[in-house]
């Protein structure tokens, strides 16, 4: 991030990252929910005329209201943990505005927004980044640097959104991608067997979308997925 940039930090708290961040050039909407740190933040930024700082729940906000109108706006924040992935699907779903995250999350969460497929980590949650953004695991951060010290490691996640590579009803895909990772190392015939499709019918869309029957969806990408769920709407599926 660079001088002039518009950049939203999510969970502001005292302003270690504000800081940095204004001194780098950049103009700084800070959000933080906790009124308390709300209050020490407007302290130590009191004196830089690039720095908004608003009360707020990331998880209960109208994005367009308080973002300024065009595209081209940055993320830089050190997540909350406990809200980090839903946090972070509904930005890359909703607010386009946005083109750029750089976040550091808890290290499991990370190596989830990132794994690809056969990755010990890969699941539903890294179908949804992928269809939406390319992820790119930056850095580990060790717990030794944080105080007071977190029982967990960190890693630094950048994100840059894209047009989602596959046309398929969004609704459809998600639907089938829910099911196929909500009982791991099923198959995905089982799967759509439990989305309704009986055994002949799931057979027949694993093998007309190349894939054996006892094809796991851990062994899947985005656009295989889609094709299986094309395959399924052809033969009168409905999610």
């Amino acid at each position: 991030m660079g001088p002039g940039d518009r950049v939203l930090e999510i969970g502001a708290g005292f302003g270690s990252l504000t800081v940095a961040l204004v001194g780098a050039g950049c103009r700084v909407l800070a959000i933080e929910t906790d009124r308390r740190l709300v209050s020490a933040l407007k302290e130590v930024v009191a004196t830089s005329p690039h720095v908004r700082v608003k009360q707020v729940d990331a998880m209960r906000t109208d994005w367009r209201a308080l973002l300024d109108p065009g595209n081209g706006w940055a993320t830089v924040s050190n997540l909350p943990y406990n809200i980090s992935v839903p946090l972070i699907l509904d930005l890359l779903d909703h607010v386009p505005a946005i083109d750029r995250y750089l976040v550091m999350v808890q290290q499991e969460v990370g190596e989830r927004l990132v794994a690809a497929a056969g990755d010990a980590a890969y699941g539903a949650v890294s179908i949804h980044v992928a269809y939406r953004a390319d992820a790119t695991l930056v850095r580990r951060v060790p717990a030794a640097v944080f105080w007071p010290r977190p029982k967990v490691g960190s890693v630094l996640v950048r994100l840059v959104p894209h047009a989602s590579s596959v046309g398929t009803d969004p609704s459809a895909l998600f639907r089938v991608v829910e099911e196929g990772f909500a009982e791991r190392r099923k198959t995905m015939a089982n799967a759509l067997r439990r989305l309704g499709l009986d055994a002949e019918t799931a057979g027949d869309v694993m093998r007309v979308s190349g894939f054996d029957a006892r094809t796991r969806a851990e062994a899947l990408r985005l656009e295989d997925l889609a094709r299986i769920t094309e395959a399924a709407l052809e033969r009168g599926w409905s999610p």
